[in-house]
């Protein structure tokens, strides 16, 4: 899909990490303009170095009012549009049940998973919303895709606080797509199951688990998905070819809610 986005106007938030490197990556080859952001500076500046191409960057927390303003500012400023937005961004350090969770860590994981997203899309949505629809059937304004989970439909063991955040978001979501639809604003979800990404690995050293048998356990396809699949996703969910495609939560999972 080299050039499906050829011109467009991309926002990719968490863009330092696994997912959100290799979505940044996949939507620069296709063409687009891509500003990137992540709470890792050092990080952001290696990702900003090896893009390339015309790509801006802005370090910062996407929980915080102020950042996704400014991001969301750099874009239209710089670009002088947005067309898209993949928000990335995200956390997951629990280890026990409920009754072990931490207030504070329900709280972070909240801030982290669901309070990005609600201000994301929010600056996002306004941005787009200043753009001309475009002409024929499809009104495109822009689209929006959010990174769930397998978790937002199949709880893992001990992961109350990071489970909840899931669901909020893919709740997000649904709402945020039928409010805009009209609008020629789709929102959509990808929901990773076992993906093999930095997060993941440091998951499993953490509960001392083997990655043989997490892979075999959690996907039929008895592997892990790579980053670059979410990646193939998002330029899908972000391009014309899913102009019908709206309040969807889209699996890519091995398998793993099939079972």
């Amino acid at each position: 899909m080299n050039g499906v986005l050829e011109g467009r106007v991309c926002i990719v938030t968490g863009a330092a990490g696994g997912m959100g490197r290799a979505i940044a990556t996949t939507f620069v080859e296709s063409g687009a303009r891509v500003v990137v952001t992540d709470l890792a500076a050092d990080r952001l500046d290696v990702l900003r170095s090896d893009l390339g191409g015309d790509v801006a960057a802005l370090a910062g927390d996407v929980s915080n009012r102020d950042h996704v303003q400014a991001l969301v500012a750099l874009a239209v400023s710089h670009f002088g549009r947005l067309d898209a937005a993949v928000n990335a961004a995200a956390i997951e350090f629990e280890r026990g049940p409920l009754t072990e969770c931490a207030d504070d860590d329900f709280d972070r994981m909240m801030t982290v998973n669901v309070r990005s997203v609600f201000l994301c899309m929010k600056h996002e949505i306004r941005a787009m919303l200043g753009n001309e629809p475009t002409a024929g059937p499809h009104h495109r304004r822009g689209s929006i895709v959010n990174i769930a989970s397998t978790n937002s439909f199949k709880p893992q063991a001990n992961q109350p606080a990071y489970t909840a955040s899931k669901h909020a978001v893919l709740g997000l979501t649904r709402a945020t797509a039928i409010d805009y639809a009209g609008q020629g604003i789709r929102v959509n979800a990808i929901c990773p199951g076992a993906i093999d990404t930095p997060m993941l690995r440091t998951a499993m050293e953490r509960r001392q688990r083997d990655p043989v048998e997490v892979a075999k356990r959690l996907s039929p396809l008895g592997r892990f998905g790579d980053a670059a699949e979410i990646a193939a996703a998002a330029l899908w969910l972000c391009s014309d070819a899913s102009s019908f495609t709206t309040g969807h939560a889209l699996a890519v999972d091995g398998g793993m809610l099939a079972t």
